[in-house]
């Protein structure tokens, strides 16, 4: 199955023409509007378009990603800080624990998929690295300090800063614009989700997974699992292996096309819509087109590393979780109970082994 791809130009130029969008005046928009909302609420995933993220963008961004991954590991180690539940810096590999390992609920959810969707089984923590940069201001007070530090930047890339500030910009710019647009489609202000969204902690994550040690078949970087933030977005990775499920449980390899973005549902946007929309669950595993691109990679002395170009924005940690507007009638209501953002990711966090002592 091919996922639809929006183009989110028709959008932005009619926001830049009118400053305000009323969708109901636009038969045109109002149809991507209520395309966009059914596409994240049936499937989790959306590929979109957008003018203002080019593949050259991606291609800068994974370069210097590329670049630092491939240093000793304890250069990367100058950049862990675990005391910050490894909320900025670089977590290692080995660090993160996949949800599915951890959850019994889940695991009993994914025994209950057909064979053929089942996810792999990971054995253990995550063999792969990641590392967090905020994106956009952050609140000059907040209850949640250790969610809003300040970044770190290793030394020897001079870059980093700016290359890092313009993707992960761009990349947040995007997922507002779909969040508008998702809000028209449900039926709320445009600004439902934009105006919780304002000095979140959003997190430009790129992870680095070493297909040179960890390059055979069947290797799981990152195990079943859902994102515990609002949504996520990826630019194109240079290695296929992310595979997706739909909400009807279907399991799909996702093809990222040339300039286009992935959009996936995070937990947050589920509590905000009362379950509308369901966390999409996905995981990382080298497959036999991994391992075609591996052998063309090494053959073109290109980079062995995995870079995904992630990005997961947040609502902001001060904000409260809870169903907006009619959503706050749905007879699921009650299973999304208000609670702080922040409190929220902190709990999520400790699940997966981020912040003090996880499961395993």
């Amino acid at each position: 199955m091919e996922l639809s791809v929006i183009d989110l130009k028709p959008y932005l130029d009619a926001i830049a023409a009118n400053h305000f969008i009323d969708a109901a005046l636009n038969p045109q928009l109002n149809t991507i509007c209520s395309e966009v909302s059914r596409t994240l609420s049936e499937t989790g995933a959306l590929l979109v378009k957008d003018p203002r993220c080019s593949a050259q963008d991606n291609d800068r961004f994974i370069d210097m990603m590329e670049r630092y991954f491939e240093q000793p590991d304890e250069f990367k180690r100058l950049q862990e800080r675990p005391n910050l539940h490894y909320q900025v810096g670089v977590t290692p590999e080995g660090v993160e624990v996949p949800r599915s390992l951890v959850d019994e609920e889940m695991q009993k959810k994914l025994k209950s998929l057909p064979e053929e969707c089942q996810p792999l089984t990971p054995t253990g923590p995550d063999p792969k690295w990641r590392y967090m940069w905020r994106i956009g201001s952050r609140p000059s007070t907040t209850r949640f300090q250790e969610l809003n530090s300040e970044p770190v930047i290793p030394e020897g890339f001079p870059e980093w800063k700016e290359t890092m500030d313009s993707w992960g910009s761009k990349m947040v710019s995007a997922i507002e614009a779909v969040a508008e647009m998702a809000a028209i489609g449900f039926g709320l202000p445009n600004d439902a989700f934009t105006s919780l969204m304002k000095q979140g902690p959003h997190l430009l994550a790129p992870t680095g997974s070493d297909l040179k040690r960890h390059g055979k078949e069947g290797t799981v970087f990152a195990g079943y699992h859902y994102d515990l933030n609002f949504l996520t977005i990826h630019g194109r990775s240079r290695f296929p292996g992310l595979s997706i499920w739909l909400r009807n449980g279907k399991k799909v390899e996702v093809k990222v096309p040339v300039g286009c973005l992935l959009i996936q549902t995070g937990k947050q946007i589920e509590w905000l819509t009362a379950g509308e929309c369901i966390a999409g669950m996905h995981e990382v595993v080298v497959n036999n087109r991994t391992v075609d691109a591996i052998k063309v990679a090494s053959q073109e002395n290109r980079s062995l590393w995995r870079v995904s170009s992630t990005l997961f924005a947040h609502i902001a940690s001060d904000a409260v979780l809870k169903p907006l507007g009619h959503f706050a009638q749905s007879p699921l209501a009650d299973n999304y109970p208000p609670i702080c953002a922040g409190e929220f990711v902190e709990k999520e966090l400790a699940v997966i082994n981020l912040k003090g002592n996880g499961a395993l």
